[in-house]
Formats: C-alpha cells, structure tokens, sequence
C-alpha cells in the first residue's frame, strides 16, 4: 500500500478553490486500491475522519493574519510525518500544493530522507506576481519557492509553462520536473433553458442568452478586467459582458471605475458571485462567447472549464493560455486595439465557425484535461 499525504489544500469535501477541487477528484475517482490517501484539512478542531475513501486529518491554526497558511502547512506536514513514525509507514510520498513554506523545509529534510518520505512539490503559479502582495510578502513568496525547488525530490506541473520556468530560473538544482494538468468536467449542465433559476438570473440581470460576453475569476488587476472593460467600450458590439467575480468596492475598483468610466455603458454588467455550479455551468454554455485575461499562472480551473462549455473563447496571448487553448481558441495582445478589433471580427463568424471552434475546444478538454486522465496520470506517477 502506497501512502500519499497530501498537504496545501484548505481540505475536502471541496467547497471552493482550485487545489480543494482537485483533491476532491482524485480521491473521488480513485481506481487503484494500492493507494491510500491522507488529506490536511483546515478546521476548528483536531478530528480525524473518513471521506472518498481518504483518511481526512484536521488541522486546527490560530488566527494569526496572513501567515495562517504558512503555519497551516508546517503543521500539517509535522502531522504527517508524526503518523508515518507512529505507523512505521514505508515508502510515503508526502504531496505539497504551492510553494509556502520553502524557508523550513531545510529543518525537516533530514527526518523525512531518514524515514524515506519522498515530498512532491505542485508549484502552483507565479503567486509571487500576485499584485495583492506587498513587495516584502512577494520577495518571501520567491524565496520559498527557491527553496521548495532545491529540497523537493520530485515537482508536478500543472502546465508546461511553469515547468519550463523551473527548469529555467532554478536549473542551479537540477530539479526533477514532470507534467500532469488539472482536470475539467466535461459533462454538460443538468439544467435546461427554460430552467426557473437559469430565467429567475437572465431576468435579474437583463441578460439574453446567447447574447453576452462572459467573464468569471478573481476580481483582481492581473486578470486584466481594465483592458477587457477598455477594449470592449471601444468595440461596436451591441452585446452585453457579464462579469461573475467577488467585487469588493476597493481601490482597483475606483482605479477601474476612473480609468474606464464603464458605470456609463449599459452593456458592462458586474452581477456579483455564481456558487451554484450548474447554474455557472448553464450560464458559461449559452454565453456568446468568453474571455480570460489571466496572466499570472499555470493551468487555470476557469480557463479550462470555459473550454468544457463554451464554443467562442478569446484569449490573452501567453504561454499558459496558448498551451491549453491551441487552435480551439482565438487569441487577443495587450496592445491598445486588439482585442476591440477581435470582438468586432468574431461577430462576423458564421455558425459553422463558432461551432467548429466549440468541438476543437471540447476535444481539448476531453483528450487533455479530463479527470479520467489526470486521476490515471497522478496513480501512475505515484505507484511507479
């Protein structure tokens, strides 16, 4: 029996978030019995329980501002490697998600190679760009991942980019890399049109179907909202764009407000959050089309699921968007004019050629970035 620890994730069952999605599915699609997996989970107490066929641990943090998750994890892995001793566990893999605690990996190295406990590291993205870091939590946030990098014994990307960039910027250690991307449900929405909360929402927000842009994420600068609320004020279309994010009336809020003035165009509607997931699901496949302005990162959850649904998709030009989207995307650059210009273009698609984008799209997702396949992928590697 093969025991996988998997620390990082705020915990399962998954209520939000990436890396909680994540967990959820390979433990919920497991399908080699040769493996047992052992799951942190934040909580308010120290319980032990069972879930997916995973042993769930609690891990219960003081509230100490924005080091919680650091501490989360350290204390996390001191569990792990507490039951591994208890247990006489051989041949653990100890599973990190994102790069927090690099600065302590150094004290326990010498515990976990004398208990042969092999950590795998997911770097995650560049969370040191995040712009909602000051420069002394971003300079931290590098420096761990420098040192996660020097003291894993094996990193799993999610893209191909940021392996790339591994391999790059930290070749000083010679790190061992491999790739295995998030998944996506490429299942279409229980819902039908005439589904009374699919109307009850079109009807709140004057939205038809079919006819609006869609955009869901982060309401955060490096999602590039200025540029597509800009590029699309500047467009002819008479169309809506429908923004499904966790607006907060903060100062990127007032900066974009200023900057783009969009509370004076009827067509740019801000409709708040979408937690039902079906109904995310329906709202994303009858969208016109969809845009992702993500730069910061490695694969991205809504990219993908934005594939899974919906035909026209446009995206920023980078490496991580490319990677995923290929030909079953269009693409739009930063530069003033192109994107307002790729809005004006793709309104003039046929049929035919949204469709045909639409199953380019959808074959991505099924070939590339189904669970089925990313579970598959995650047993072999930890079995082999």
């Amino acid at each position: 029996m093969k025991n996988i620890f998997i620390i990082g994730s705020k915990g399962i069952p998954a209520k939000y978030g990436g890396f909680e999605t994540f967990v959820e599915n390979l433990t919920a699609e497991q399908n080699n019995k040769d493996i047992k997996y052992h799951v942190s989970c934040l909580a308010e107490n120290d319980k032990e329980f069972e879930y997916n066929g995973a042993r769930c641990f609690n891990v219960k943090v003081p509230e100490i501002g924005s080091a919680k998750a650091v501490l989360y994890d350290i204390l996390s892995l001191k569990a792990s490697i507490n039951y591994i001793q208890q247990h006489n566990l051989k041949d653990s893999i100890i599973y990190i998600l994102a790069c927090r605690i690099g600065p302590f990996m150094s004290y326990y190295k010498g515990t976990l190679k004398k208990l042969g406990i092999q950590i795998f590291v997911n770097p995650d993205g560049h969370e040191w760009k995040r712009s909602k870091w000051n420069a002394f939590i971003r300079r931290y946030w590098k420096l761990s991942e420098r040192l996660m990098v020097k003291h894993a014994d094996l990193l799993v990307c999610d893209s191909k980019g940021i392996e790339s960039y591994i391999q790059s910027d930290y070749r000083q250690y010679s790190p061992k890399t491999t790739f295995i991307a998030y998944g996506a449900d490429v299942t279409l929405s229980t819902l039908f049109d005439d589904d009374q909360a699919l109307q009850q929402w079109y009807s709140k927000h004057q939205v038809r179907s079919n006819d609006y842009y869609l955009v869901v994420g982060r309401f955060v600068p490096e999602n590039n909202y200025e540029l597509i609320v800009r590029e699309f004020i500047k467009s002819s279309s008479k169309k809506d764009l429908v923004i499904i994010s966790n607006v907060e009336q903060n100062q990127f809020f007032q900066d974009l407000l200023a900057n783009t003035k969009f509370d004076k165009d009827s067509r740019i509607k801000f409709v708040g959050t979408v937690y039902n997931q079906e109904l995310l699901k329906k709202i994303r496949e009858n969208a016109f089309a969809y845009f992702h302005g993500h730069e910061v990162g490695g694969t991205n959850p809504s990219l993908l699921e934005a594939l899974a649904s919906t035909k026209l998709n446009l995206l920023l030009d980078v490496v991580f968007n490319k990677e995923v989207g290929e030909d079953g995307a269009v693409y739009f650059s930063k530069e003033e004019g192109s994107l307002g210009n790729l809005i004006n273009k793709v309104e003039q698609y046929s049929k035919e050629q949204i469709n045909q984008l639409g199953e380019k799209a959808k074959s991505r997702i099924i070939n590339e970035y189904s669970w089925d396949k990313i579970v598959s992928d995650y047993e072999n590697l930890f079995l082999k």
